[in-house]
């Protein structure tokens, strides 16, 4: 049988690019984007602690994946008024609610990218996870690190994982699904027509209200890194909800996705007269369409109906480009589905180190789950969906 060794890399510079994105082909979130993001959070001393961890084995290269550390609040899902009651208790014992996480995926990526080399077949891909996780226990035990994780494990990553990381020990904690469109439409019509009368209704009333917004599209962002980071931050206040750390970009990370990515960043500008009023930052695959960050000026961006417009040229950019997937992340759920959205379900698997306070927080991990303290989704779990007419 092949020997296969885990390892730690404090830095992603360490796996060469092609053994990289071979283990995870065709992604617009490759080496070159998780590179540019930990550069940019070293640069600005922002931001969290990353690095990779990965497999080797006689013939190179086995298994990759992202790796960071975080001060993970056990708080962190709840919101409103709960969360305001947390941070009282975190003011006065922030060591009881604190705990020191290794964790396999990214802060900026929605999902776990878990990569293996596509010569291994089933059983080399469960014996290189086997090794991964390996060299992340031992990781943990020389770190201190209270918990490793696997962030965000979507259902593909997840039905690989979970029979390893089960008979190891681990619980599962739900997170965000992700909001995918699919388009198969041949245009803009036959999309429309797919949606309820009553939000066709509303679409094509707020575009017609907003014929004063001009759209242009460029991956080449020299001159606007300022104003665009601005409406991000603008943006991020607004929607009150806050994730701590694992909602934050470092400054920067803008013009640095636009360098590394090239023509596969494509950002959507949203101009009023001179006034860039809002901005879509989407990357670009063959099969699919990321649209990874949305920030809004208001409320020129209300005045303007701007999220409804924004919606419209993505679905616009993927069906002229016969790209049949729009992914629209882990936010404003309810007007992603009234759009014709699905949600892909989304977990996190963890274990503490000590088999005691793991036996507790398996119990109490479903109370935690991110899911359950959306408002979107908790409003959305107590009405019936909209019927397409």
């Amino acid at each position: 049988m092949t020997a296969f060794t885990g390892h730690i890399a404090t830095d992603i510079a360490e796996i060469q690019p092609c053994a990289w994105d071979t283990c995870l082909p065709g992604e617009a979130e490759c080496h070159g984007y998780f590179k540019a993001c930990d550069e940019a959070a070293a640069r600005s001393g922002v931001g969290l602690r990353c690095g990779a961890v990965f497999v080797e084995d006689s013939e190179g290269t086995a298994a990759v994946a992202p790796l960071f550390r975080l001060d993970y609040r056990l708080d962190t899902p709840l919101q409103g008024r709960l969360r305001q009651a947390a941070d009282a208790v975190f003011g006065r014992f922030p060591g009881l609610v604190t705990l020191k996480v290794i964790c396999v995926g990214s802060p900026y990526a929605e999902r776990c990218h878990l990569g293996f080399a596509p010569r291994l077949d089933a059983a080399g891909r469960a014996e290189a996870a086997r090794a991964l996780l390996g060299s992340l226990e031992r990781q943990a035990a020389a770190e201190g690190a209270h918990l490793v994780a696997f962030k965000d494990l979507a259902p593909a990553e997840d039905a690989l994982t979970a029979p390893m990381l089960g008979h190891a020990g681990f619980a599962a904690l739900g997170s965000l699904p992700v909001a995918t469109l699919d388009l198969p439409f041949p245009d803009e019509a036959a999309y429309l027509a797919s949606l309820s009368a009553s939000t066709r209704k509303d679409i094509r009333r707020k575009l017609a209200k907003a014929k004063a917004v001009r759209i242009e599209h460029r991956s080449d962002i020299s001159g606007l890194e300022e104003v665009i980071g601005d409406l991000y931050e603008s943006t991020r206040r607004q929607s009150g909800l806050d994730y701590g750390d694992l909602e934050v970009l470092p400054p920067g990370y803008f013009p640095a996705v636009a360098r590394a990515l090239g023509e596969r960043a494509v950002f959507a500008l949203y101009w009023i007269g001179e006034d860039l009023a809002a901005f879509n930052l989407l990357l670009v695959e063959p099969g699919r369409v990321i649209d990874k960050f949305l920030g809004m000026r208001y409320p020129l961006a209300r005045e303007h109906n701007l999220y409804a417009v924004s919606w419209m040229a993505n679905v616009r950019f993927c069906i002229a480009r016969s790209i049949p997937l729009l992914q629209s992340g882990q936010t404003a759920y309810a007007s992603k589905l009234r759009f014709g959205s699905r949600l892909v379900p989304s977990v996190i698997r963890f274990r503490h180190r000590s088999a005691p306070l793991q036996w507790l927080l398996g119990r109490i991990s479903p109370l935690l789950s991110f899911a359950r303290f959306d408002p979107d989704l908790a409003a959305l779990a107590k009405t019936k969906p909209e019927k397409a007419a």
